[in-house]
């Protein structure tokens, strides 16, 4: 909660009715405030942001004397105004907050008189000593007040209009507190860090709201039974379109290299005579590769049958059964083939 502090101007009667009401830069109290003592800092930028608070109010700000407005909770006197200062005359100049101050006859003949030589403004202000409003003035003669107590600040705030912005530090702490409360966060939480708080539950909010978009959930729905199929699928699995597209992709690559594997051992066998002829190879093309392979393991080498002996010379074949050589018939025995079908297969 921002706190308030008073400070001194000295009142200069060649001004006229525009009035300096705060300097400008770092200033402090000379004896003392009501909530430490300064240093204070108003610049451009905060008195430009002071200057729009102010000018929400509904009523004029009040000059009393003495601060007595604030005093009259402690002793029970009246605390009539001295003038008033119209917010919308409030401006910045490069040495402070000018506002046209309206006085009453009797403040007038006193000043006139001398009998008064300061301003006293009352403002709250941050941690980091920037004024943030203009809440009253007071005409006096001791700026600086010692000895104020929490009853005579909630005096200086009871004094502005209830429909005013200047009751908002208030409401703002109590709406914090209930905010913290709400969040389950300690009570010293900065506002800060209550707003990322907040900030982080509605990032989740809205990654619930979009799971439960996934799911198919409307308003209302439980989410329940879809969790629980959720938790029901086998770890790793994948939706039913993606596992045969997967499935067919790895019977392609297994049928090409089952293809690679079938061609490569043909060539072997018909290279070391283990398969006899282009009709044998192009049978076992149509077998199963288990059948394949059981037939090259069982088969035995043939020289004759390697298509050419050393030096590149055919060998001899002796006319047998059916004009097949011994080879051949050695072949058609162990393939269990009469004679003639052999040599009709590779005429």
């Amino acid at each position: 909660m921002p706190k308030i502090a008073v400070c001194a101007v000295s009142l200069d009667r060649a001004q006229g009715d525009l009035k300096r009401l705060m300097p400008a830069g770092t200033f402090s109290a000379p004896r003392g405030a009501m909530s430490g003592q300064g240093p204070w800092h108003l610049d451009q930028q905060s008195a430009t942001a002071l200057i729009a608070s102010a000018r929400n109010r509904s009523t004029n700000i009040v000059i009393d004397y003495e601060h007595q407005t604030l005093m009259a909770a402690e002793n029970g006197k009246p605390a009539p105004a001295s003038g008033w200062v119209d917010p919308k005359t409030l401006e910045w100049r490069e040495d402070g907050l000018y506002g046209v101050i309206k006085w009453t006859a009797a403040a007038k003949a006193m000043i006139d008189a001398e009998e008064y030589q300061y301003l006293s403004p009352v403002f709250p202000y941050d941690a980091n000593g920037t004024p943030l409003d203009l809440l009253q003035i007071a005409l006096t003669n001791t700026p600086a007040i010692h000895g104020l107590d929490q009853r005579a600040l909630a005096a200086a705030r009871a004094a502005l209009p209830s429909d005013s912005e200047h009751s908002q530090p208030e409401t703002d702490e109590m709406d914090l507190k209930i905010l913290l409360e709400a969040l389950g966060l300690p009570d010293d939480t900065t506002e800060t860090n209550a707003l990322k708080t907040v900030a982080a539950l509605k990032a989740g909010n809205d990654q619930l709201a979009a799971l439960r978009a996934e799911l198919g959930l409307k308003d209302g729905d439980d989410a329940k039974p879809a969790i629980a199929a959720l938790k029901a699928t086998p770890a790793g699995s994948v939706p039913q379109p993606v596992y045969d597209e997967l499935k067919t992709q790895l019977a392609a690559l297994k049928a090409s290299g089952e293809e690679s594997e079938r061609n490569r051992l043909i060539e072997d066998g018909m290279a070391d005579g283990r398969i006899a002829g282009k009709a044998t190879a192009d049978w076992l093309r149509t077998q199963p590769i288990a059948v394949l392979k059981s037939h090259l393991a069982d088969a035995t080498p043939l020289a004759a049958l390697k298509g050419m002996q050393s030096a590149g010379k055919e060998p001899d074949k002796k006319a047998g059964a059916a004009g097949l050589s011994d080879n051949d018939l050695a072949v058609c025995k162990q393939m269990g083939i009469s004679p003639e079908e052999y040599a009709k297969a590779n005429a």
